[in-house]
């Protein structure tokens, strides 16, 4: 065929017998052995390619099923990081997630179950402005080679090779990044198809928004609708948990009560509304300076109760000092345009390791030592802090 397109090439007039010219037999069967072989690798080519894709698509779809079939928030979680680390053969996964009102954080620490382990493959944070100064398009994934500058603030650690940064899209907005690691320069590169990981990354972020609503609204009898903390049914829940994890290794238990100082004065002078204001604050207040494993509660009216798991009494007392004197330098802006001054007393009190009560009677024994706590710092001035006579229970 080519012969005969070479031929039509010809000017007019040319030599008859240069024209009609026939290759000798030899010549030909090489020419046409030449292009069986070069078909046959193309095939091979071909079906070996065929074949990598369909295992690659296998994956994709077995890590979406995943996802798809995750019972909770955690399971979910562990399936983006871990399960995709497994599945794809990676050397690092990194789950950056967008939190500014700390509403995953409760929720995970609202199970008990969570992996800590699982936590270090997660950072949930409050914008991307690390991201953004590194990247034109957030909404779109980019794939190509490490680049400390771009990637370090996303994975956290060093990683020589190949990345893929999935953003995780979502009805409202961008909801965090699922970052993918290798160490082979080529994995991810910048001319590679992205249609399978854009799919992926979009099940991911309607996986974790259905999650996030569904803990939520299990949580909903749990938490206290003013403040946005937990309630005392949900803090007695996690009581017993939590003084069977103290007493089964060894760990150090405390408990703060937080009692706000005549607080029936605010009400009286500045109405019930405001009232609620200084409640919200204070519950503000309180998380801002504990730890994502810490307990906040309303325990009822304005006292609150703070679970602090792997604490002991010198360090909850230090923790309670700094909360009464930081909530007693910043008076409490009101809507009306006016402000008003609060402070606290706290009750501190700490778990004994080598009592013979059970879970119930220790945890029940905790709350009632912080209580009495508090009402000793109040009996010595208020907007103070005092721990129990027992320094334990």
């Amino acid at each position: 065929m080519s012969r005969r397109l070479e031929s039509k090439a010809h000017p007019r007039g040319a030599d008859e017998t240069q024209m009609n010219a026939v290759p000798p037999p030899g010549a030909r069967r090489t020419s046409t052995q030449d292009e069986n072989r070069a078909l046959r690798g193309l095939l091979q080519s071909l079906g070996s390619d065929a074949a990598h894709n369909q295992q690659v698509l296998r994956r994709f779809q077995e890590r979406e099923l995943a996802l798809l079939s995750a019972g909770d928030l955690p399971r979910l979680l562990e399936c983006l990081t871990s399960g995709m680390r497994a599945s794809f053969r990676l050397d690092s996964v990194k789950l950056k997630l967008l939190d500014p009102f700390f509403v995953i954080r409760d929720l995970l620490v609202a199970q008990s179950e969570t992996d800590r382990c699982l936590m270090r493959d997660i950072e949930l944070c409050a914008d991307v402005g690390a991201v953004r100064a590194h990247f034109d398009d957030l909404y779109a994934p980019w794939l190509g080679e490490w680049d400390p500058a771009r990637h370090l603030p996303l994975f956290g650690r060093h990683l020589n090779g190949s990345v893929a940064l999935l953003p995780l899209r979502q009805a409202d907005g961008l909801a965090g990044f699922l970052c993918l690691g290798s160490r082979e320069p080529g994995r991810f590169r910048h001319d590679q198809a992205t249609d399978f990981l854009a799919h992926m990354a979009r099940v991911a972020a309607v996986c974790l928004e259905n999650a996030v609503n569904r803990e939520r609204l299990r949580l909903v009898g749990l938490t206290d609708a003013l403040t946005g903390l937990y309630n005392r049914r949900h803090l007695e829940h996690r009581l017993e948990q939590e003084v069977t994890r103290a007493q089964r290794y060894a760990q150090s238990l405390a408990c703060l009560f937080v009692d706000a100082d005549h607080f029936k004065r605010i009400n009286d002078r500045y109405g019930h509304a405001a009232g609620d204001q200084v409640l919200v604050a204070l519950a503000q207040r309180l998380r801002t300076r504990l730890r994502a494993s810490d307990l906040p509660t309303r325990y009822g009216g304005e006292e609150f109760a703070v679970l602090l798991p792997h604490t002991g009494l010198d360090s909850a007392k230090s923790l309670a000092n700094e909360i009464c004197a930081g909530v007693a330098a910043e008076p409490v802006p009101l809507h009306s345009g006016e402000s008003v001054s609060v402070s606290v007393s706290i009750g501190v009190a700490a778990l004994h390791l080598d009592n013979q009560r059970d879970t119930q009677a220790s945890g029940r024994a905790l709350l009632a030592a912080a209580d009495r706590a508090v009402y000793e710092a109040k009996r010595a001035g208020r907007n103070c802090v005092a721990c129990d006579a027992q320094a334990g229970v």
